[in-house]
């Protein structure tokens, strides 16, 4: 083999390396060079249970000491303060398990807000605002944020990757809540009778 052919194979290997390591969520490539924000939803769910029930669902892999061992692998809370987390999120994919490493504010009982730390792309800011409907018996739930890569063309062809499949999981995760919570009132309201 020439050392232009071993060179060639090093490189190769190298940006197959990185390439993983960028889609698990184990390298940022953060410099702010070219970065090209795009938009997050927006997503909107209405939901037939009381706000503060949906606001307890969302907060509770962060906020209790005792999560259900289903979120407990999905979500590891990394540091907790009084009204913020810092947590990583895993997302299965399907070759890899993507791992991000966001803040998470909550302002009881009206929003959540997401800022990523460390993940695939440089940037995402998110937020889950719920508003009473029906006399407090349903909620609407909104989601929306923001997402930026690096890299002018490259980094905008890369964000648009990125923000689909982020978009699906909220979506995915928007439907479980639902469910979870209109079959919990559900519950609720034949116990009562």
């Amino acid at each position: 083999m020439t050392g232009l052919a071993i060179g060639l194979g090093i490189a190769v290997g190298l940006a197959l390396v990185a390439f993983v390591l960028l889609i698990t969520g184990r390298l940022t490539i953060d410099t702010g060079w070219g970065r090209r924000i795009r938009p997050l939803g927006p997503q909107v769910a209405v939901i037939r249970a009381p706000r503060e029930r949906i606001f307890d669902l969302i907060a509770v892999p962060y906020l209790s000491d005792r999560p259900p061992k289903a979120l407990r692998e999905k979500i590891e809370v990394l540091d907790r303060g009084e009204d913020m987390v810092l947590a990583a999120h895993r997302t299965p994919s399907s070759w890899f398990a993507t791992t991000t490493v966001e803040t998470v504010t909550f302002e009881r009982p009206g929003r959540i807000g997401f800022r990523l730390v460390r993940g695939p792309v440089p940037f995402v800011r998110e937020r889950f605002v719920l508003r009473e409907l029906d006399g407090g018996t349903a909620t609407e739930l909104t989601y929306d944020g923001e997402l930026g890569a690096d890299g002018w063309v490259l980094g905008t062809l890369w964000g648009r990757v990125v923000a689909g499949r982020w978009e699906a999981t909220v979506a995915a995760s928007l439907e479980a809540l639902r469910e979870t919570a209109e079959s919990d009132a559900g519950r609720r309201r034949t116990d009562r009778a």
